[in-house]
């Protein structure tokens, strides 16, 4: 049977890349979606050249138009989805005091208002009404950071929202679930490898539905 097209919102060169290439090689049609239109443009055309179907969509992830008119736009290029990871994120060092408000909004735009707006967008395309919404959360939503505190606030207010939406669509056939990824991306330890963390996102996708979970804390 055909599958469902992925949707990967917040495609950079580490794990947004390989949760593409994971999901490419399960079978699925895959949309990248970031802000750089000429690097997704090439990751795009050499999963194509690997035989797979992938195309590229540039969206801002902090602006909802964007980023819907991006998505509607995957599913009637790609086909209709099965699956969408959020894993748009705005990554910045910054204190409790050193921000203003509007840096503040544009923080959190990104870093949970566009994965309302993905919600939102993608649960009346799934094909057949199933498949599964996955969100990249941190392990700062568990232990915040002085040093980072919109990815802390950020991150904490994803998980509340996961573990929400998890609950609101408990007994359909759309599995939600956060991944806490409790480590350094790329770093030294293998076991926070893009790949490896990417395969755990597929393995959460083809659980079966009594085992379906809320969180997955990447540890």
């Amino acid at each position: 049977m055909n599958k469902g097209t992925a949707l990967i919102v917040g495609v950079g060169p580490g794990l947004g890349l390989a949760l593409a290439e994971a999901f490419a090689r399960d079978g699925h049609p895959v949309a990248l979606f970031g802000r750089d239109a000429d690097r997704l443009g090439k990751q795009a055309a050499e999963l194509t050249g690997q035989g797979f179907v992938a195309a590229a969509y540039r969206a801002d992830a902090g602006d909802p138009e964007d980023l819907r008119t991006a998505l509607g736009r995957a599913a009637d290029g790609l086909g209709a989805p099965e699956v969408l990871v959020y894993n748009a994120a705005v990554m910045q060092a910054d204190t409790p005091t050193g921000l203003d408000a509007a840096a503040w909004a544009q923080a959190l735009a990104v870093n949970v208002t566009g994965a309302v707006v993905a919600t939102r967008t993608v649960l009346p395309l799934l094909r057949d009404g199933r498949g599964s919404l996955l969100f990249t959360g941190g392990g700062f939503a568990l232990h915040p950071s002085p040093e980072y505190t919109t990815m802390s606030a950020g991150k904490a207010a994803l998980r509340a929202y996961v573990h929400a939406l998890h609950a609101d669509q408990h007994g359909s056939g759309v599995h939600v679930s956060t991944v806490t990824v409790a480590g350094n991306i790329g770093g030294e330890d293998p076991r926070f490898a893009p790949d490896a963390l990417a395969a755990a996102y597929l393995d959460l996708h083809h659980q079966p539905k009594d085992q379906w979970q809320a969180e997955l804390v990447y540890a």
